[in-house]
């Protein structure tokens, strides 16, 4: 459940929840402020000076930071989710949003597809009760998840439906029918077209069949989010692929986790920030993510 804030400041007497002596971070950027924060039901409907209010909950969160949920942009927890959907791992990080869809998502399946998902099962084991990719949302739900999830529709696992694991570009009928896939997710509601480009069969795919995926995505007002071609010797050329299947398919575009690997490849970051600021000036969105700690540095 993620908490919004509300634009009325009601400091009315009671409470659901009461949260004292926090330090709160809107999400907007700005310094914290140690502030009250009153909710009744899931919303916030009071920010200031509370001590005359009380409240069902009162929690002291003195010398703590209170803070709109966070999103796990990369999550891999597609599976562990329906063993223990207790979240404990990210929700005690103040994780409130799960994101799947790096290249491979929960759906769409085909039968060959669902048997090869069941013989790779390692010790989290679950039944497959769905085939699109909406079903699976649907049932981790009815099972029960303390986070949010959603999830972007793999480009892989809309390649492996039609072509298997076939290295080889698709045919006009066949890439009908992957667009057809990336459509039908749109439409139940995934974000968008994930890929993992640096891995097979992924990296079997050519720039155009990605932007013809994506442009199928941006019809639907999803977004390309890419683990790129190359993070290494070829990162400059991987970002630039990135940058022309935004523009080409117009649509907004994310880098997964950028960085740039193998310290002979360090000094090529200024350079990739200005080639996406360059397209952001040119008025293509986009945008990066990054990861939360410090890589161990690959000579």
């Amino acid at each position: 459940m993620i908490f919004t804030l509300s634009a009325s400041l009601s400091f009315a007497d009671s409470f659901d929840v009461l949260i004292r002596n926090g330090t709160i971070y809107d999400g907007n950027g700005g310094e914290g402020k140690r502030v009250d924060l009153g909710m009744r039901g899931d919303k916030i409907v009071a920010i200031g000076s509370l001590q005359d209010s009380s409240a069902k909950t009162e929690i002291d969160a003195s010398g703590l930071a209170v803070a709109p949920g966070f999103i796990n942009m990369l999550s891999w927890a597609a599976d562990t989710l329906l063993a223990d959907g207790h979240s404990q791992s990210d929700i005690r990080q103040g994780v409130t949003l799960e994101i799947f869809g790096e290249g491979l998502s929960m759906g769409p399946l085909n039968d060959a597809m669902k048997k090869e998902m069941v013989e790779q099962q390692g010790d989290v084991k679950f039944d497959i009760r769905w085939t699109k990719l909406s079903e699976y949302l649907n049932y981790v739900t009815r099972k029960g998840v303390s986070t949010n999830a959603a999830s972007f529709v793999g480009a892989t696992t809309v390649r492996i439906h039609v072509l298997g694991y076939a290295d080889r570009a698709p045919s006009t009928t066949e890439l009908e029918a992957m667009k057809a896939l990336v459509r039908q997710a749109m439409k139940e509601g995934a974000l968008g077209v994930g890929t993992s480009l640096i891995y097979a069969p992924a990296s079997f795919a050519k720039t155009e069949e990605l932007i013809e995926l994506a442009r199928v995505a941006g019809d639907y007002g999803g977004i390309y989010i890419s683990h790129i071609r190359g993070e290494g010797a070829s990162l400059l050329e991987a970002v630039d692929e990135l940058i022309q299947i935004s523009r080409e398919a117009k649509v907004p575009a994310e880098i997964y986790h950028l960085k740039a690997a193998g310290s002979p490849n360090w000094q090529k970051m200024d350079a990739v920030i200005q080639k996406v600021e360059a397209a952001q000036k040119e008025g293509l969105r986009i945008t990066a993510d990054m990861y939360l700690y410090a890589a161990v540095p690959l000579d």
